[in-house]
């Protein structure tokens, strides 16, 4: 973990040719040539980065995450914060061995910028959703007040999803394809249906959404 951390840090000083050359040969990471990152802390376990996958500027990745993939042409952008807690050394989870401390971004998803994900368990973003405007938070581990314990659980954002500024998901909680979460609002439970406004404090469908808006059926990740 320390050794990444150096590594990482030390190949930040080198031009992004070099420095990917580093990551890859040195840290085992699978980056795409035509993949790149900014000035950023990036040290998970794993790094996967598709065709024109893009990290910018000033966002950290923390060791613990086991998993960051990002597909082609997905985005995560400036002063984000990914961390997770780790599968050893930690002392929760005991009773959690099929954990998964990662972050799925598919193609063409985008996570701009300001947003803090917790990745104790699975998150998975979508193709071409985008989590848009600043300070959005995602959870995927909170206690348990019944036994008293740490409990990490899954969270899924669909494809062609919308997450207003903002938002907060909760850990097991799912927002079904073709959907948008209001900003300001709070994603505590699992929804299905496609193709609705889910928004509030909790949110809950309050407006269906045509089939024909652009943003759902575009074919590039990059919205003019």
């Amino acid at each position: 973990m320390t050794f990444r951390i150096l590594v990482s840090l030390a190949a930040m000083l080198l031009p992004w040719p070099l420095r990917r050359v580093v990551l890859v040969h040195v840290l085992g990471y699978s980056i795409h040539k035509r993949a790149r990152i900014g000035f950023s802390l990036i040290c998970p376990a794993r790094l996967e980065m598709g065709p024109y996958a893009l990290i910018g500027h000033l966002t950290v990745c923390r060791p613990g995450l086991e998993l960051l993939h990002l597909g082609e042409g997905a985005i995560v952008g400036n002063l984000n914060w990914l961390g997770a807690l780790p599968l050893k050394g930690s002392p929760h989870f005991h009773d959690q061995p099929d954990r998964r401390p990662e972050l799925i971004v598919h193609d063409y998803a985008a996570i701009t910028n300001r947003h803090s994900f917790d990745c104790s368990d699975s998150v998975s973003i979508g193709r071409f959703t985008t989590f848009a405007g600043v300070r959005s938070i995602v959870l995927s581990h909170s206690i348990d007040l019944v036994t008293c314990k740490q409990r990490a659980q899954p969270v899924l954002i669909g494809e062609y999803c919308f997450v207003g500024t903002a938002a907060v998901v909760l850990p097991g909680t799912s927002l079904p394809d073709y959907s948008i979460l209001g900003a300001n609002s709070l994603l505590n439970k699992i929804y299905t249906e496609p193709y609705f406004l889910y928004a509030g404090n909790p949110a809950r469908p309050v407006k269906q959404l045509s089939r024909d808006s652009k943003y759902f059926t575009r074919t590039k990740g990059f919205v003019d």
